[in-house]
């Protein structure tokens, strides 16, 4: 039987899982590939270090260039994350003619258009599929079920931490501060959240799904991107009372005049289909001409998840080298990609929830109604809390469908108040799911 060796760069959380999932499934895949696949050398940091998963000291390095230059390794997968050396490895992988499998989003949404054009010209295959959605398969979904589909629009939950969190806040009650560290002591945020809390991970998958389903190459750091870190346990309960679930939210969309693409916290209709993802898990719901709807769910993260997603892309770059067919299959599923900067949302029409924070003083309610008044925003439905004497006014305010710009016109207008006693609080409200 023919033997194919990988190479590993990392054998942490994900390495471990690879290691294990190939050691389990050995038989399983070797009669779906007709082929062993092997790991033939790991990169590690340190020989000594206590590992999850066994792996023989034989095949353990700190020297890089043992896994690069090594002839028979024929397909490379990176899982140390971050740019470097990552990105240095990947190139030099592809110039010695070998196959790479990645998980590594970031690195992807700030070099990729390098990447997939150096595998271009040295005629290797690039496979990412774990780098968005853990082990959903969303990716190769995107490319080969709905190839001949027109993918319009998408939406999703693509960040596992900022879920796992707000699910806690809404399901338990907890604070932002204890949900944080519970994701934490589970293993699904990092010491240093601020990736996943601010959206900055979900712009990332986010360019690569634009990427798979349009064929639009963009720069993460130009989609639009709010966090979840302004979200108190007072927005939840509020979002259950008007019966939705405070979630937050990747979308992309394409239009005859751009594309449009988002992530920010915002209230779902209890009964949508993104509601009820919890946890660490990701969804992401895809509406296509020929289709209609569909939806991708399952878990996001972790060892075992994340490990199959790596694991599928090495059978598949072992398929490819089992028929000899050594060109690169175009990971983004076009031929040709064009280079795109998302539109402003300045267009965009939202209904949205507001708590303004103002002094219980008399006429207050009147000003800032006026104020919302002014800049063409109408209020559906409007209620204060009652404090004590002298104590701070947190007004809720439901509007109608208003015009993005306008909107932020009306917020800046509202925080200039000089005895604002906090920065409003907003939530876009997303409409229910359409009848099918």
């Amino acid at each position: 039987m023919k033997s194919i060796a990988i190479g590993l760069l990392g054998a942490g959380n994900v390495g471990g899982g690879v290691v294990r999932i190939l050691e389990e499934n050995r038989e399983s895949i070797e009669r779906r590939l007709g082929a062993r696949v092997h790991v033939k050398r790991v990169l590690v940091r340190d020989l000594d270090r206590a590992r999850d998963v066994d792996v023989p000291r034989a095949l353990l390095t700190t020297d890089a260039e043992q896994v690069l230059a090594d002839p028979d390794v024929r397909v490379v997968v990176e899982l140390i994350g971050g740019i470097e050396p990552a990105r240095k490895y990947i190139l030099d992988a592809m110039r010695r003619g070998k196959h790479v499998v990645t998980a590594n989003k970031a690195l992807l949404g700030q070099h990729g258009k390098e990447i997939f054009d150096e595998a271009t010209r040295c005629g290797v295959s690039v496979f990412f599929e774990a780098s968005v959605a853990g082990g959903v398969p969303i990716l190769r979904s995107l490319r080969e079920g709905l190839a001949r589909d027109e993918i319009q629009r998408l939406s999703g939950i693509v960040n596992g931490t900022s879920n796992y969190i707000l699910d806690a806040m809404a399901r338990e009650g907890s604070t932002y501060d204890a949900a944080l560290v519970a994701a934490q002591q589970a293993g699904y945020a990092e010491a240093d959240p601020s990736s996943d809390v601010e959206g900055i991970d979900a712009a990332h998958k986010l360019a690569l799904l634009a990427l798979v389903s349009f064929g639009a190459r963009v720069e993460p750091s130009a989609i639009p991107t709010e966090g979840i870190t302004r979200i108190r346990p007072f927005e939840h309960q509020t979002a259950r009372e008007l019966g939705y679930v405070v979630k937050s939210v990747a979308m992309a969309r394409v239009d005859d005049d751009g594309l449009l693409l988002a992530v920010y916290p915002a209230m779902v209709p209890r009964g949508s289909l993104l509601a009820d993802v919890h946890g660490s898990y990701n969804a992401v719901l895809v509406e296509s001409r020929a289709l209609g709807r569909s939806m991708y769910y399952g878990r996001g993260a972790g060892m075992m998840p994340t490990g199959t997603a790596v694991v599928s892309d090495i059978i598949e770059v072992g398929r490819g080298l089992q028929s000899f067919a050594e060109g690169r299959p175009p990971p983004q599923a076009f031929e040709r990609v064009v280079e795109a900067t998302p539109k402003p949302l300045d267009d965009e029409w939202s209904e949205n929830y507001l708590c303004v924070h103002v002094p219980n003083v008399p006429g207050v309610l009147g000003r800032v109604a006026s104020c919302l008044g002014e800049h063409g925003v109408s209020i559906q439905r409007m209620n204060q809390d009652t404090p004590g004497d002298n104590e701070p006014v947190d007004m809720v305010i439901l509007t109608e469908s208003v015009q993005e710009s306008k909107l932020q016109s009306a917020l800046a207008a509202l925080d200039d108040f000089p005895d604002l006693v906090a920065p409003t609080h907003r939530l876009r409200i997303l409409p229910p799911d359409p009848l099918d």
